[in-house]
């Protein structure tokens, strides 16, 4: 059999179209939890089937070559067939560096940490907004410092967070999100640990006031109406109105006030110039960009790391912090290192060494062992992690 679609996943090539369905892709489509796709078939057999026929034994990852041999007995049993009709594209030798993770124990207890997090944040941000509980700080970031340390390091921390794109866009999952990423660039900044969690704290509030306008506003995935825009627009003054009188930080309701402000004067809600915003506010401000960016919305897919990477290089050195815009760049782009990635023109490659001058546009070794500089082929870039 064989692939009849490009099959992708949050934004990532999982299968290509004309892919030769081997115990290899069954693995593949298994560790995304993928069951049906379209195929060229003749038997028009579902694809369902013999994925969960075959994924059992095809244990591709623990090297158990017999399994896989099985394996391809099996689909040859089930189709009753060999397929020649197409020409067979190279597939992938190995599973990826994020495929194993997210077959991994790790991946699945991160996972299910994080969920429970979710719901317990949106248990206390909607008690907060209703009943103006006072806010426990250490307490409601206390379960999420327990699943970031619960990884190796920072760069494991965004590699789970990279495989969990699949969440629906909610508030209370944005605001997780970026609570962790300002965690682990807080650690990249090298600041103290009281100051870490402070970070994460700001990070976990600082979309609040996004708890007093409409959620079919916030979901909306056609254009907004001038009214509706500028009702957007007022979600951090209305965040700092909910915080304002909590015996909280000053950094955290400042956060949820300026982290839509930009260095040059440019953002909302008061077109506040560098010196004016506070610190803690500008590292989120990259978190939360950064997130948004990468993460699907109701309107569109969620963009590739490094075409974020590339926007921020183009226009980052403006709008955000000097010092903090380039050590968050430089270190989520060492964190792809050693990770398959697929270029505009279709090829696969893996990226070797980073190019601090042009942080997304590292040098990749390609399939055939040669490498390419990025810098040098401006007309080449990055559009998928694999």
């Amino acid at each position: 059999m064989v692939v009849a679609r490009d099959v992708i996943q949050d934004g990532q090539l999982i299968l290509p179209k004309g892919l030769t369905l081997t115990d290899r892709a069954i693995y593949r489509l298994s560790t995304y939890n993928i069951t049906d796709i379209r195929i060229e078939d003749p038997v028009g057999m579902e694809v369902e089937e013999i994925v969960e026929e075959s994924s059992d034994i095809a244990d591709v990852e623990s090297g158990n070559i017999d399994a896989a041999a099985e394996a391809d007995s099996v689909l040859e049993a089930l189709i009753g067939i060999k397929d020649t009709s197409k020409q067979v594209i190279a597939e992938f030798e190995e599973p990826s560096h994020f495929e194993k993770l997210k077959a991994s124990p790790q991946f699945k207890q991160f996972r299910s940490d994080f969920t429970e997090n979710v719901g317990e944040l949106k248990s206390t941000l909607n008690d907060i907004v209703e009943k103006n509980v006072p806010i426990d700080v250490d307490h409601m970031i206390g379960d999420t410092l327990k699943i970031i340390d619960s990884q190796s390091n920072t760069f494991s921390v965004f590699d789970m967070l990279h495989n969990m794109r699949d969440f629906d866009d909610l508030t209370f999952t944005h605001s997780m999100n970026v609570a962790m990423i300002c965690n682990v660039f807080a650690q990249w900044l090298k600041l103290p640990e009281e100051e870490v969690k402070l970070a994460t704290s700001c990070g976990m509030l600082h979309d609040i006031g996004k708890l007093k306008i409409e959620d079919a506003i916030i979901k909306k995935p056609g254009k907004l109406t001038d009214t509706e825009f500028k009702l957007i627009q007022s979600h951090p003054a209305f965040g700092y109105h909910i915080l304002q009188n909590q015996n909280i930080s000053e950094h955290i309701k400042l956060s949820a006030l300026e982290h839509h402000e930009k260095c040059d004067g440019s953002g909302y809600p008061m077109k506040l110039t560098a010196d004016k915003i506070d610190r803690y506010a500008k590292l989120v401000a990259i978190a939360d960009v950064y997130d948004a960016m990468t993460a699907d919305r109701v309107y569109r897919k969620g963009m590739c790391p490094f075409k974020v990477i590339e926007i921020f290089e183009e226009e980052g050195l403006q709008k955000y912090d000097v010092v903090f815009i380039m050590t968050f760049l430089e270190s989520v782009v060492n964190t792809y290192i050693d990770n398959r990635v697929l270029l505009s023109d279709g090829r696969i490659g893996t990226v070797k060494w980073i190019n601090k001058q042009q942080l997304s546009k590292p040098m990749l070794q390609m399939e055939d062992g040669s490498f390419l500089e990025l810098a040098k082929n401006r007309e080449l870039s990055i559009v998928q992690i694999l």
